[in-house]
């Protein structure tokens, strides 16, 4: 089968790091490109990739070559580009965040549906290793009825670049709670009733937020709790889910990542010392955490081209975490819980 043409849209870290080595990764997919203004990056990207540079957006849509647009550029302008992707027939993917709010989203997928092309998002969390642990303990019955999920990813200090400014959609709410609001949705199954938000923007010299609790009430009565923080240099567990048979608390991040900077995703592999802890309210034992695999993201995607399998990270389940990122902000602007 020949390989569909893949061209990346910025080569910051989530375009050099992430997605252009993901998809230099993928059976039926193929790296042809990398879009950067900068001359410079221009000649790294050719020196790195040994791809084609494009000098921006307008010209990988001008190629009639290239079948998937890839988004690694702000937060900000994704709807903008997306659009413009999806209208000139090019099946596109975007970062996380997919965008800054509802009504762009919205934009986004009625693009999406005009053009008959694919539009997902990059939720590589899914393929977390804790996440999958948290679900396969849920889905065996181990932790009984979940009714309380907390999920937590703190740092100390605020970010630098694009992320840490509030208008190109910088910070932990937007960066971060978009992986821990979907983790959330898709361990629970259930629709979200109501959103509570707690924001803060306590740096002397950012504007991004410091601090951001989201709450989530759910249709099946449980509660989802999303903790960002950016003022924390001793974190919370990274989750912590209480079932009716038993409590099951994880720190520490996936090691994917880590081992991806390196060049080295598939040597991914997580110390004992971080597994996570199952108690039953007698006993407590250690659960080995399952393996992550970010490569199936794109493998799902080159799949899905090629009419064999369905998209992993459909546009409902996507609307359904702007819908509650777009009602948590409201939260936050008032201080009132929003109703869905």
């Amino acid at each position: 089968m020949t390989p569909f043409n893949v061209a990346v849209i910025g080569y910051g870290f989530a375009g050099r790091c992430f997605h252009s080595y993901l998809v230099g990764l993928t059976p039926g997919l193929k790296l042809h490109g990398i879009a950067s203004r900068d001359p410079q990056t221009q000649e790294r990207i050719v020196r790195d990739r040994g791809c084609r540079a494009y000098a921006g957006l307008d010209d990988v849509l001008k190629d009639d070559t290239i079948d998937l647009v890839v988004l690694a550029s702000p937060s900000a302008v994704h709807c903008e580009q997306a659009v413009a992707a999806l209208e000139a027939g090019k099946n596109v993917v975007t970062d996380k965040i997919m965008c800054l709010n509802l009504a762009e989203c919205d934009k986004m997928i009625a693009a999406a549906n005009h053009s008959g092309k694919l539009l997902t998002v990059f939720q590589n969390r899914r393929w977390d290793g804790d996440y999958l642990t948290v679900k396969h303990l849920m889905q065996s019955g181990e932790l009984g009825t979940v009714r309380w999920m907390e999920l937590a990813w703190q740092g100390f200090g605020a970010w630098g670049g694009w992320r840490g400014a509030a208008a190109m959609g910088g910070g932990r709410f937007f960066d971060l709670g978009a992986h821990l609001v979907d983790q959330l949705l898709t361990l629970q199954n259930s629709p979200a009733e109501s959103v509570y938000c707690r924001l803060r923007r306590d740096y002397d010299a950012s504007d991004i937020d410091s601090e951001a609790l989201i709450v989530i009430t759910f249709a099946n009565g449980a509660t989802g709790i999303a903790d960002l923080s950016g003022t924390s240099a001793i974190s919370k567990p990274r989750f912590r889910v209480h079932g009716s048979r038993a409590t099951f608390v994880k720190y520490g991040l996936d090691p994917q990542e880590k081992a991806m900077i390196a060049g080295e995703i598939d040597t991914a592999l997580e110390s004992p010392e971080h597994y996570g802890v199952l108690h039953d309210g007698k006993i407590e034992r250690p659960i080995v955490t399952l393996p992550g695999r970010w490569r199936s993201f794109y493998e799902n995607v080159a799949e899905h081209l090629a009419g064999n399998a369905p998209i992993a990270v459909p546009l409902a389940e996507s609307r359904a975490g702007m819908q509650v990122i777009d009602a948590a902000l409201k939260s936050a602007a008032t201080g009132e819980v929003v109703r869905l």
